[in-house]
């Protein structure tokens, strides 16, 4: 699962984070925090570094990545809006309440589940190779 993650205090707060998050034992065990260039719009050249991606694997738990976001945020002299994306999903932190937090964590849960439809076929299958 890749997420990208925005901070709108530029480059610098987004290093901030990336030396953060990369500090943080849980989130170095189930992902990989890498530092990128997002796809300039038409007609512009782009940044040097605008996006955070984690490459999470299968013990990835979104708490603890938004623990850390929020632990992080707190740290910050000023408090930016944080957005992470996850496929067609965004949320954006602006004020970093609990029920912010909660939804983005939900939301990020969610994603990681399998999808319904993917579990029944593979049944299907499991239960075709029974049968030879």
């Amino acid at each position: 699962m890749r997420i990208d993650v925005t901070v709108s205090g530029g480059e610098e707060e987004l290093r901030s984070l990336h030396d953060w998050l990369g500090r943080d034992p849980a989130i170095r065990r189930a992902a990989r925090v890498e530092l990128a260039q997002s796809a300039p719009s038409p007609g512009q050249m782009g940044v040097l570094t605008d996006v955070l991606q984690l490459i999470t694997d299968n013990t990835w738990s979104a708490a603890s990545f938004v623990l850390a976001l929020s632990t992080w945020r707190q740290t910050r002299p000023r408090a930016h809006r944080i957005t992470v994306r996850r496929g067609d999903l965004t949320v954006s932190l602006d004020g970093g309440g609990s029920e912010e937090l909660r939804r983005l964590v939900d939301a990020l849960e969610r994603l990681a589940e399998p999808a319904p439809e993917r579990d029944e076929e593979r049944d299907r299958e499991a239960d075709a190779g029974e049968g030879r």
